[in-house]
Order: structure tokens, then sequence, then C-alpha cells
């Protein structure tokens, strides 16, 4: 067992060991892990939480190390999640970023960690919540997720990050890709990376194009910019980190920053809540209970959603 009070501590002192060791118990679901939460809880609510997401191939991976070396200059601790795909054979991650990013893993300013989606579909862990909560506790004034690539599932990323950035490239159809993926929807900041290729400038336009034909903003609306980047380069990332700063006083200034925040933390309950009851009912495989209320619809006495509720009514009773 380790000693959560003493990770906490060592983790709130910058010590790259202990905030592994937070996130590892995390991603294990170990049996301490409300123990960690609970220490966390006290310690978070400062880091700025930036989402990037995008087809694969737009350099998320470049971008989020550009984003860093921003973010370093001004002195700001960061803090990345790269969420992977999963191994379908042993769970872990295939592509670890942090080859990708390390130029910055001898900076203790910088803690960066891959994290394995294990089969979750949205383009996130699911443990990835809870290991933003661990680099908020442990001091990044900013976390940067980025998310698996997989394409129009990874919408989820909107309803973990207080900023969500949507990154597209020239000549990869991005412009059709956006209309059908729903990251219209989604997006707080755009940036059209390889902005050196040819196309790019073609590609900002049919973006600005279909954001004007979203739906109608009101004055003092939010109206997501769009930048163009050569990440690889660095060209155009302090526009980036400046287009982040002014959507983040524009929340605050509105308090869409806190509605955003108490609407992430209410979906962690939720879910959460799920993930027990589902728990209790896969103990339930074999129980008599289950065996009964299955019987019952067989014969016709009851039908399965009148089941359930009887199943749940008594998971709740304990």
């Amino acid at each position: 067992m380790q000693d959560v009070s003493s990770l906490v501590a060592q983790a709130r002192e910058g010590r790259p060991r202990a905030v592994a060791r937070l996130i590892s118990l995390v991603e294990g679901a170990s049996p301490q892990l409300r123990e960690v939460m609970e220490a966390l809880a006290p310690l978070t609510g400062n880091a700025y939480v930036v989402g990037l997401t995008g087809s694969p191939g737009v350099g998320k991976s470049t971008s989020t190390s550009a984003l860093v070396t921003a973010y370093r200059k001004q002195g700001r601790r960061v803090g990345v999640l790269a969420v992977d795909p999963s191994s379908p054979f042993s769970g872990g991650a295939l592509l670890g970023d942090r080859v990708r990013m390390s130029e910055h893993a001898s900076d203790p300013g910088v803690y960066i960690r891959s994290m394995a989606t294990r089969g979750h579909l949205g383009g996130l862990a699911w443990a990835a919540p809870q290991a933003i909560r661990v680099l908020d506790a442990a001091g990044c004034d900013v976390v940067l997720v980025e998310t698996v690539g997989v394409g129009q599932s990874e919408v989820e990323i909107a309803s973990q990050a207080d900023t969500s950035v949507v990154l597209l490239a020239p000549g990869m159809g991005d412009g059709i890709q956006a209309a059908k993926a729903g990251i219209l929807e989604i997006g707080d900041v755009y940036v059209v990376n390889k902005a050196d290729r040819d196309g790019a400038d073609a590609t900002a336009r049919e973006l600005n194009h279909m954001l004007g034909l979203g739906e109608a903003r009101a004055a003092g609306d939010w109206r997501p910019p769009i930048v163009k980047t050569v990440a690889a380069r660095g060209e155009g990332v302090d526009e980036v980190v400046e287009a982040l700063e002014k959507h983040r006083a524009w929340m605050e200034e509105r308090d869409v920053l806190a509605e955003r925040r108490r609407a992430r933390a209410a979906r962690e309950v939720e879910t959460i809540a799920v993930t027990t009851l589902r728990e209790r009912i896969g103990d339930l495989h074999g129980d008599r209970r289950l065996g009964a209320l299955a019987e019952r619809i067989v014969a016709g006495e009851l039908d399965p959603y009148r089941a359930a509720d009887e199943l749940v009514a008594g998971l709740t009773r304990g």
C-alpha cells in the first residue's frame, strides 16, 4: 500500500515520481483511489485545462510540444496527458507521445504522461478526469490534453477541457471532416497547422465560411478564431497562446469557466455512480434475484423495463 499523504506532499513539491505513482493509482483503479481523490480535492481548481483534438496526421503532438515551449517561456508549469490507442493484447499505449516531446523530458517544470484509452471511445482514457486532477493538485498551471486522434468520435474532449483546440491541416479533407464530426460545435480555437503547405489559406477560408453558417451568435458571444501555424518551426504558436488567453478571459468575465467546471464535475460524479452500479450488477450474474427476474420475464409476468426498475431498487437498498 502506498502512503497517499506522502505521495501528495511530494507531488506538490514537483517530484515527478510521486505524480507518476498517483496517476498509476488512478489508471489502475487502485483500492486507494478514493483516498487519493479525497486528499487531492482541496488542492485542485487552479490549472487551466486545454484540450487538443483533430484527425490523425494534423500534428497534434508537434503542436502540443510547441505549446509547452511557449508556456515554459512564460514561466508556467505544464502538465501533458497524451492519450494513445490501446494495444488489444496488453491494454497499454501503442504510441508513446513522450518520444515526440523528448526535448522537454529533462525540464522539471514539465510533466508528460501517455495514457492508454483501453477501449474507451471518445478519444480519451476513462481515467483522464482523475489524471487531470492529479496534475492540477501537483501545481501545474496549464494541463494540455491531447486526444487519441481517432476522428469523428473524439468530441468528448469538449466535456473535459476548459478550452478546446481543434487542429486541421490542408490537403486532408478536414473541411468535410469538420462538418461531419461535429467539431464546429466543440472548438473554441481552430488551428490550421502545416500552413506552409499548399491549400492552407483555402482550408482557413472554408472553415471560416462553415463557422459563419453555424448557429447565430449574439453580441458579446465568443467567436472561435482561426490561427495558422507551422508547429514544427514554432510559427504562429504565440498567436495560439494569445487566443487561448483571450478565451479564458472571456469565460472568466461571463462566469462561463466556472459553469463549464461545474458541468464537468457533475459528469464525473455521474460516470462514477454509473460505473459503480454497473459493477454491482455485474456481480449479480448467477445471483438468485437476477435469475428470478429472468424467469418472470420468460413467463410473461414481467417486462424487462419493470424488471430493471426492481433490480435497481434492490441494489440501491443495498
